[in-house]
Protein backbone atom coordinates (compact mmCIF):
# COMPACT_ATOMS: atom_id res chain seq x y z
CA UNK A 1 0.00 0.00 0.00
CA UNK A 2 1.43 3.63 -1.14
CA UNK A 3 1.79 6.03 1.83
CA UNK A 4 -0.54 8.69 0.92
CA UNK A 5 -3.24 5.66 0.49
CA UNK A 6 -2.41 4.20 3.88
CA UNK A 7 -2.70 7.61 5.40
CA UNK A 8 -5.77 8.37 3.90
CA UNK A 9 -7.04 5.07 5.18
CA UNK A 10 -6.14 6.05 8.80
CA UNK A 11 -7.50 9.62 8.70
CA UNK A 12 -10.96 8.10 7.04
CA UNK A 13 -10.76 5.84 10.48
CA UNK A 14 -10.54 8.92 12.88
CA UNK A 15 -11.92 11.66 11.37
CA UNK A 16 -15.39 10.87 12.97
CA UNK A 17 -14.06 11.17 16.19
CA UNK A 18 -13.57 14.48 15.77
CA UNK A 19 -15.65 18.06 16.52
CA UNK A 20 -13.95 20.58 14.13
CA UNK A 21 -11.42 20.48 11.47
CA UNK A 22 -8.27 22.02 12.98
CA UNK A 23 -7.62 20.37 16.03
CA UNK A 24 -3.84 20.86 17.95
CA UNK A 25 -1.52 18.11 17.61
CA UNK A 26 0.56 17.69 20.77
CA UNK A 27 3.09 14.43 21.19
CA UNK A 28 3.78 13.45 24.66
CA UNK A 29 7.58 12.43 25.37
CA UNK A 30 8.84 9.46 28.31
CA UNK A 31 7.03 10.02 31.08
CA UNK A 32 5.02 13.11 30.44
CA UNK A 33 1.55 10.69 29.73
CA UNK A 34 -0.27 12.67 32.52
CA UNK A 35 -1.15 15.40 31.21
CA UNK A 36 -3.83 13.34 29.71
CA UNK A 37 -5.04 14.73 32.65
CA UNK A 38 -5.48 18.23 31.52
CA UNK A 39 -7.80 17.09 28.69
CA UNK A 40 -11.75 16.37 29.04
CA UNK A 41 -10.91 13.22 26.96
CA UNK A 42 -14.07 12.12 24.81
CA UNK A 43 -11.44 8.81 23.34
CA UNK A 44 -9.16 7.16 24.06
CA UNK A 45 -7.78 4.80 20.98
CA UNK A 46 -4.95 2.35 21.16
CA UNK A 47 -2.96 2.24 18.41
CA UNK A 48 -3.12 -1.12 17.80
CA UNK A 49 -6.75 -0.42 17.38
CA UNK A 50 -5.78 1.77 14.33
CA UNK A 51 -5.26 0.90 11.48
CA UNK A 52 -1.39 1.27 9.74
CA UNK A 53 -0.08 2.87 12.79
CA UNK A 54 2.96 1.43 14.43
CA UNK A 55 2.90 -0.23 17.81
CA UNK A 56 4.71 1.89 21.27
CA UNK A 57 6.93 -0.46 22.49
CA UNK A 58 9.25 1.65 24.91
CA UNK A 59 8.01 2.05 28.97
CA UNK A 60 6.73 5.16 29.42
CA UNK A 61 5.03 5.77 26.39
CA UNK A 62 1.01 4.39 26.83
CA UNK A 63 0.90 3.83 23.05
CA UNK A 64 -2.59 5.59 22.93
CA UNK A 65 -4.50 8.75 20.74
CA UNK A 66 -6.44 11.03 23.01
CA UNK A 67 -9.08 13.09 21.33
CA UNK A 68 -10.94 15.87 23.13
CA UNK A 69 -10.44 19.33 24.47
CA UNK A 70 -8.33 21.41 26.19
CA UNK A 71 -9.29 25.46 27.01
CA UNK A 72 -12.24 24.97 24.88
CA UNK A 73 -9.70 23.78 21.81
CA UNK A 74 -9.74 20.26 19.69
CA UNK A 75 -6.86 18.48 20.91
CA UNK A 76 -5.46 15.38 19.07
CA UNK A 77 -2.95 14.14 21.64
CA UNK A 78 -0.29 11.22 21.37
CA UNK A 79 0.72 9.66 24.49
CA UNK A 80 4.05 8.03 23.66
CA UNK A 81 5.96 8.29 19.79
CA UNK A 82 7.60 5.76 17.46
CA UNK A 83 11.23 5.78 17.33
CA UNK A 84 14.01 5.11 14.72
CA UNK A 85 15.81 2.95 17.86
CA UNK A 86 12.66 0.81 18.14
CA UNK A 87 13.02 -0.35 14.29
CA UNK A 88 11.19 1.79 12.96
CA UNK A 89 11.68 3.09 9.83
CA UNK A 90 11.96 7.01 9.42
CA UNK A 91 8.40 6.84 7.69
CA UNK A 92 6.77 5.00 10.37
CA UNK A 93 8.55 7.38 12.90
CA UNK A 94 6.67 10.38 11.31
CA UNK A 95 3.54 8.35 10.20
CA UNK A 96 1.31 10.04 12.68
CA UNK A 97 2.40 13.34 11.98
CA UNK A 98 0.75 13.13 8.47
CA UNK A 99 -2.16 11.33 9.39
CA UNK A 100 -2.89 14.49 11.93
CA UNK A 101 -1.92 16.77 8.68
CA UNK A 102 -4.65 14.94 6.98
CA UNK A 103 -7.04 15.26 9.44
CA UNK A 104 -6.37 19.37 9.14
CA UNK A 105 -4.22 19.68 12.49
CA UNK A 106 -1.86 23.08 11.21
CA UNK A 107 0.13 23.42 14.87
CA UNK A 108 2.08 20.82 16.47
CA UNK A 109 3.37 20.98 20.24
CA UNK A 110 6.71 18.28 20.65
CA UNK A 111 7.83 17.46 24.48
CA UNK A 112 10.41 15.19 25.23
CA UNK A 113 12.83 14.17 28.34
CA UNK A 114 16.65 14.71 27.03
CA UNK A 115 20.34 15.11 28.83
CA UNK A 116 21.33 18.90 29.39
CA UNK A 117 25.13 19.83 27.70
CA UNK A 118 24.43 23.55 29.22
CA UNK A 119 26.11 23.75 32.24
CA UNK A 120 23.93 26.45 33.58
CA UNK A 121 21.00 23.39 33.40
CA UNK A 122 19.69 21.42 36.35
CA UNK A 123 17.39 18.16 36.36
CA UNK A 124 13.77 19.51 36.28
CA UNK A 125 14.60 22.25 33.58
CA UNK A 126 12.23 23.27 31.13
CA UNK A 127 14.04 23.95 28.13
CA UNK A 128 11.85 25.62 24.95
CA UNK A 129 13.55 24.22 21.89
CA UNK A 130 14.73 27.11 19.30
CA UNK A 131 16.86 25.25 16.83
CA UNK A 132 17.87 21.56 16.49
CA UNK A 133 20.80 19.74 15.25
CA UNK A 134 20.02 16.15 13.16
CA UNK A 135 22.66 13.83 13.94
CA UNK A 136 20.75 10.63 13.42
CA UNK A 137 21.29 8.66 10.57
CA UNK A 138 18.29 9.57 8.49
CA UNK A 139 16.20 11.64 7.86
CA UNK A 140 12.01 11.43 7.00
CA UNK A 141 12.17 12.77 3.48
CA UNK A 142 15.11 10.73 2.22
CA UNK A 143 13.15 8.85 -0.79
CA UNK A 144 11.24 9.86 -3.62
CA UNK A 145 9.48 13.11 -2.65
CA UNK A 146 5.37 12.92 -2.21
CA UNK A 147 4.45 16.14 -3.67
CA UNK A 148 1.42 15.82 -1.68
CA UNK A 149 2.71 16.20 1.11
CA UNK A 150 5.49 19.26 0.70
CA UNK A 151 8.32 20.35 -1.24
CA UNK A 152 11.48 17.89 -2.54
CA UNK A 153 13.49 20.02 -0.41
CA UNK A 154 11.26 22.12 2.30
CA UNK A 155 12.96 25.07 3.64
CA UNK A 156 14.38 25.00 7.75
CA UNK A 157 15.45 28.28 8.49
CA UNK A 158 12.72 28.53 11.20
CA UNK A 159 12.26 24.94 11.99
CA UNK A 160 10.05 26.13 15.38
CA UNK A 161 7.74 28.85 14.99
CA UNK A 162 8.65 32.02 16.66
CA UNK A 163 5.14 33.06 17.57
CA UNK A 164 4.31 29.97 19.17
CA UNK A 165 8.09 30.39 21.18
CA UNK A 166 7.18 33.97 21.95
CA UNK A 167 3.47 33.17 23.26
CA UNK A 168 5.50 30.38 25.77
CA UNK A 169 7.83 32.44 26.66
CA UNK A 170 4.95 35.06 27.69
CA UNK A 171 3.43 31.98 29.80
CA UNK A 172 6.49 31.24 31.40
CA UNK A 173 6.77 34.81 32.77
CA UNK A 174 3.07 35.09 33.75
CA UNK A 175 3.21 31.60 35.44
CA UNK A 176 6.47 31.79 37.12
CA UNK A 177 7.91 29.38 35.13
CA UNK A 178 12.04 29.44 34.58
CA UNK A 179 11.72 28.08 31.01
CA UNK A 180 15.42 27.81 29.44
CA UNK A 181 15.94 27.98 26.01
CA UNK A 182 18.33 26.20 23.63
CA UNK A 183 19.62 23.72 20.59
CA UNK A 184 18.27 20.18 21.14
CA UNK A 185 20.68 17.42 19.00
CA UNK A 186 18.99 14.36 18.31
CA UNK A 187 20.75 11.17 18.12
CA UNK A 188 19.33 7.37 17.15
CA UNK A 189 20.08 6.05 20.78
CA UNK A 190 18.97 3.53 22.35
CA UNK A 191 22.44 4.04 24.95
CA UNK A 192 22.64 6.86 26.92
CA UNK A 193 25.92 9.23 25.43
CA UNK A 194 29.04 8.68 26.49
CA UNK A 195 31.21 11.66 27.86
CA UNK A 196 32.68 12.21 24.89
CA UNK A 197 29.82 12.15 22.97
CA UNK A 198 28.21 14.47 25.27
CA UNK A 199 31.48 17.01 25.01
CA UNK A 200 31.29 16.97 21.30
CA UNK A 201 27.79 17.35 20.98
CA UNK A 202 28.24 20.27 23.06
CA UNK A 203 30.55 21.66 21.14
CA UNK A 204 28.84 21.94 17.90
CA UNK A 205 26.12 23.69 19.42
CA UNK A 206 23.74 21.94 21.54
CA UNK A 207 22.11 22.44 24.94
CA UNK A 208 20.28 19.22 25.07
CA UNK A 209 20.59 16.03 23.37
CA UNK A 210 18.06 13.48 23.02
CA UNK A 211 16.63 10.19 20.50
CA UNK A 212 13.26 12.15 19.14
CA UNK A 213 11.42 15.32 18.24
CA UNK A 214 13.80 16.15 15.29
CA UNK A 215 12.48 13.80 12.92
CA UNK A 216 8.97 14.75 13.42
CA UNK A 217 9.54 18.40 13.49
CA UNK A 218 11.11 17.55 9.94
CA UNK A 219 7.74 15.77 8.27
CA UNK A 220 6.06 18.72 10.30
CA UNK A 221 7.47 21.49 8.57
CA UNK A 222 7.47 19.44 5.33
CA UNK A 223 3.69 19.43 5.41
CA UNK A 224 3.32 23.35 6.17
CA UNK A 225 2.88 22.77 10.09
CA UNK A 226 3.80 25.32 12.82
CA UNK A 227 5.75 23.72 15.43
CA UNK A 228 6.82 24.09 19.03
CA UNK A 229 8.91 22.25 21.62
CA UNK A 230 9.70 21.62 24.86
CA UNK A 231 12.60 19.52 26.56
CA UNK A 232 12.16 17.92 30.12
CA UNK A 233 15.97 17.99 31.26
CA UNK A 234 16.15 14.55 33.16
CA UNK A 235 20.05 14.10 33.25
CA UNK A 236 22.87 16.10 32.64
CA UNK A 237 25.95 15.27 30.31
CA UNK A 238 28.06 18.54 31.68
CA UNK A 239 31.80 17.77 31.23
CA UNK A 240 33.20 16.64 34.55
CA UNK A 241 29.86 15.72 36.26
CA UNK A 242 28.08 12.47 33.85
CA UNK A 243 27.12 10.45 36.16
CA UNK A 244 25.25 6.66 35.59
CA UNK A 245 21.29 6.83 34.11
CA UNK A 246 18.65 4.62 33.38
CA UNK A 247 15.71 5.07 31.73
CA UNK A 248 13.49 4.87 35.20
CA UNK A 249 15.56 8.20 36.38
CA UNK A 250 14.59 9.79 33.32
CA UNK A 251 10.98 9.13 34.03
CA UNK A 252 10.97 9.96 37.20
CA UNK A 253 12.65 13.08 36.53
CA UNK A 254 10.07 14.00 33.54
CA UNK A 255 7.41 13.08 35.77
CA UNK A 256 8.24 15.70 38.59
CA UNK A 257 8.22 18.35 36.10
CA UNK A 258 5.28 17.57 33.98
CA UNK A 259 3.02 20.11 35.91
CA UNK A 260 5.37 22.57 34.75
CA UNK A 261 4.87 21.46 31.00
CA UNK A 262 1.14 21.02 31.70
CA UNK A 263 1.04 25.17 32.51
CA UNK A 264 3.26 26.02 29.52
CA UNK A 265 1.03 23.87 27.23
CA UNK A 266 -2.30 24.97 28.71
CA UNK A 267 -1.64 28.63 28.49
CA UNK A 268 -0.18 28.24 24.96
CA UNK A 269 -3.50 26.46 23.82
CA UNK A 270 -5.48 28.95 25.83
CA UNK A 271 -3.46 31.68 23.76
CA UNK A 272 -4.68 30.23 20.55
CA UNK A 273 -8.32 29.78 21.72
CA UNK A 274 -8.57 33.85 22.53
CA UNK A 275 -7.06 34.56 19.14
Amino acid sequence: MSTSKAINETRDALKGHLKTAHPVGIILGTGLGGFAREMTVRHKIPYEEIPNFPRSTVEGHDGALLIGELEGVEIMALLGRFHFYEGYAMDQVVYPIRVMHALGVQTLLLSNASGGMNPDFAVGDIMLINDHINLMPSNPLIGKNDETLGPRFPDMSEPYDRQLQKTLKDVAEKEGIHLREGVYASVSGPCFETPAEYRYIRIIGADAVGMSTVPECIAARHLGLRVAALSVITDLGVEGIVEEVSHEEVMAAAAKSEPLVASLVRGLIRSMAEA
